[in-house]
This record gives structure tokens, C-alpha cells and sequence, in this order.
């Protein structure tokens, strides 16, 4: 053969030996079509999931109450008295001397009602005891106007009277009344619990505060309204026995 023939020849082979080493890497069509396949499903999948995720109804979120409900009452700064009860017709929200106007806080609220609440019960069984006292002199001869019955007690009564009403008020206070800070009793002078509903000392022998929320409402307006009532009578009964010295009982049958 001729030599150069033979230079040409192998140099032929050379060249087809070095591209099909090339093929072998070089990715085929096939392949190609599959990752552009595989690429494509993948990519829809992930659209669809957050097409999916994006049309589902979002839960009800309720935000929890900044304060926890007592006895179902939750303080609302936008209503009168923080929406406690006792706004009733035909007076509504009766408040002429400010006790409840706006920029109150919530604890000299929650105070004034204790105040009311207590003093209203108070009210109530002074109401009662007018007349029961001027009708039954009891076990110590006590008679006469229900003004004047107080003194006629004897010393050792009315020094258990005296501890008794003293303890209850005590036990009264470490209810609803926060600790007293010594180092700074200025945070603490007057403070009520937070958790602590006003005139509700858990005192309830017969079973009488209701469950539910309407309930409760209901019975502490009647509460209320009996309480107001009888301050006004208690103080209409003590003012009229200290003008004519009668008993309250003595008016109605003279």
C-alpha cells in the first residue's frame, strides 16, 4: 500500500473512534424529552398544590378575650360600667354624678359596684329588720323604735355582734381584694382581683346562683334593683323615726 494511503486510512479511523467515544456522553434525544417531561409534571404538581392550598377556606380565627370571663361578663370599655349589669328601663344607664362616666378605670368600676352590691344587701336586711325588730322584742326585751334598739343591747351581744360583722368584712376582703404591698401600698390601696366578680364572695348556701350567663344577668338585676330599692328605704324608715321618735311599725297603725 501506499503510505500515504495508509496515513489517510487511519487517520479515518481515528476520527469515527473519537466521535462515537463523544456519543456515548452526550445525552440523546430520548433523555432529553425526559427531563423536559419530568421537569414539566413536577412544576404542575407544585402549581396545583398551592392553586389548592390558596382556594381553601381559612379556619375562624376567635381572639381570645383580653380578660377572662367572670361569671360570663367580659370588661368592654365601649360600654357603660364595662357592660355589667344594671342598666335597666325606664332609667337605662342613670349615672347624673359621673360614677361611671368615661376615662373610669376598670377596678374603680368593679369597686363602686362592690360598693353597691354590698351596701344594697345591707340595705335589704335593714328593711326587714325595721319591721321585725318593732314587731318582736326578741330574746334580750329589746322594744321601741329600731333607731334606738342598738344601745339597748347587752355589752356581751354587742361585742359579738361587733367581731362577727368584723369578720365577715375581713374575710370579705382577702376574697375580692388584692394583698397589700407594704413596700409601695400605693399599686395595691383599693385593688380588686382581676378574676374577682363584684359581690360574688362565693357565699350561696342555698344553690341559688344560676349556671348560664343569661341567668346571671337576670338575677343580679333583680339583685340590683332590690338592693336600690332598699337603700332608699332603709334611709327613708332611719329619717323618719329620727323626726318623731316613732317606730316605723307606730305610723302604720296610728
Amino acid at each position: 500500500h501506499n503510505p500515504q494511503e495508509t496515513s489517510t486510512m487511519m487517520k479515518t479511523v481515528c476520527l469515527a473512534a473519537l466521535a462515537g467515544s463523544a456519543a456515548a456522553f452526550a445525552p440523546s434525544g430520548n433523555t432529553v424529552r425526559m427531563q423536559s417531561s419530568i421537569r414539566s409534571t413536577t412544576e404542575d404538581e407544585v402549581t396545583e398544590v398551592a392553586a389548592e392550598a390558596a382556594a381553601a377556606p381559612l379556619p375562624d380565627i376567635v381572639p381570645e378575650p383580653v380578660v377572662a370571663p367572670i361569671n360570663g361578663w367580659v370588661p368592654n370599655e365601649s360600654l357603660p360600667c364595662y357592660g355589667l349589669p344594671g342598666a335597666l328601663a325606664p332609667t337605662g344607664f342613670f349615672d347624673p354624678l359621673g360614677f361611671a362616666q368615661s376615662g373610669i378605670t376598670l377596678n374603680e368600676v368593679k369597686r363602686n359596684r362592690e360598693a353597691e352590691v354590698m351596701h344594697g344587701r345591707v340595705a335589704m336586711l335593714a328593711t326587714v329588720g325595721y319591721f321585725a325588730g318593732e314587731a318582736i322584742s326578741g330574746p334580750f326585751n329589746i322594744h321601741g323604735p329600731a333607731n334606738d334598739q342598738l344601745q339597748q343591747m347587752p355589752a356581751p351581744a354587742f361585742a359579738f355582734l361587733t367581731l362577727s360583722i368584723a369578720a365577715a368584712e375581713l374575710r370579705r376582703a382577702t376574697i375580692g381584694w388584692v394583698e397589700p404591698d407594704f413596700g409601695d401600698w400605693t399599686k395595691t390601696l383599693w385593688k380588686l382581683r382581676d378574676n374577682y366578680y363584684p359581690g360574688d364572695i362565693g357565699f350561696d348556701p342555698l344553690g341559688l346562683k344560676p349556671e348560664s350567663e343569661e341567668d346571671f344577668i337576670a338575677m343580679q338585676n333583680k339583685e340590683l334593683q332590690n338592693g336600690r330599692l332598699g337603700m332608699l328605704a332603709a334611709a327613708g324608715f332611719l329619717a323618719q323615726e329620727l323626726v318623731d321618735g316613732k317606730g316605723i311599725i307606730e305610723h302604720f297603725s296610728s
